[in-house]
């Protein structure tokens, strides 16, 4: 990997951080905005690293760095993560061939980013998951997105999350947001079901056109995500909800399960390159019935 990129990967790494800090200090926020019984969450952080590895692990990756954990559990959020990592290391053969560049970097990599999910205590809060990452073998390149799964749809909520990545896309391409919005719906499918795991949002990936104007957009979906979900959980907080729609949260959670264990791509990727299993499998929620 060229040395070129080492100020790049700086600039990358501080984004994520920055961009952790501004989520948990706004979600903390919220937290004592609700007036329960239950105790303010806050997030408690533990940091991981592999930095002691030499030999590669069961799936022949050898990874290197480390991260933080951030996990609250509160009254508003039953189980929220925002977890962010900055590895390297060199990926097994039979891994490389599926990652641009990293036939050529003879399995060399380099990856940062952000990764949050959160599982709300009321069910007509919608669970929400936004990543945005770096990645570094011979090419370097951005990806993530931001979507929503409502376990009780709110057409508003919809609306409104998908207008803001749309005017958040729109600021950088007009061709970003169909684009995003239908790799996001192809992306987010349960096949064995034969449905959508919830609403959609974007999702890109691989992106390498410009570093500069690439950074700039990956740093407005954080950005937006941050202004419009904390206005989606305000707006129903508050509510009052039933046993049977906690039920339907609870079953509807079951689904958000079946996709992260099965396909989602991000959890194969830390599997099969060492991460750090709790780190991984933070976006699995606290509580989930199938009927």
């Amino acid at each position: 990997m060229s040395e070129n990129w080492d100020d790049k990967k700086t600039q990358a790494t501080q984004w994520f951080r920055d961009l952790r800090d501004n989520i948990c200090a706004e979600f903390e926020k919220i937290e004592t905005e609700l007036e329960s019984e239950k105790p303010v969450g806050k997030f408690e952080r533990k940091p991981w690293s592999r930095d002691e590895n030499e030999e590669p692990n069961h799936s022949g990756s050898i990874l290197k760095g480390g991260g933080e954990i951030s996990l609250m559990r509160g009254r508003v959020f039953e189980k929220v993560g925002v977890n962010i990592s900055i590895v390297h290391g060199n990926f097994a053969p039979e891994f490389a061939e599926k990652i641009p560049g990293a036939a050529e970097s003879k399995g060399e990599f380099w990856a940062a980013g952000i990764s949050l999910v959160a599982h709300m205590q009321s069910p007509l809060v919608p669970t929400v998951h936004m990543n945005t990452r770096m990645i570094v073998t011979s090419k370097g390149w951005f990806g993530g997105g931001a979507d929503l799964t409502p376990m009780i749809e709110n057409v508003n909520d919809t609306k409104d999350f998908h207008a803001a990545l749309k005017a958040c896309c729109d600021k950088h391409d007009p061709a970003y947001y169909p684009e995003y919005k239908e790799w996001c719906d192809k992306y987010f499918y349960l096949p064995h079901r034969d449905e959508q795991r919830g609403v959609g949002g974007i999702f890109y990936d691989y992106k390498e056109d410009d570093w500069e104007k690439d950074f700039t957009f990956t740093k407005d979906v954080g950005t937006t995500f941050l202004e419009i979900y904390p206005q989606l959980v305000r707006r129903h907080m508050h509510k009052t909800w039933t046993d049977e729609q906690r039920e339907t949260q609870l079953i509807k959670r079951g689904r958000y399960v079946e996709y992260n264990l099965l396909y989602d791509r991000g959890t194969q990727f830390g599997l099969k390159t060492g991460g750090n299993t709790e780190a991984i499998l933070m976006s699995m929620p606290p509580e989930v019935k199938w009927p």
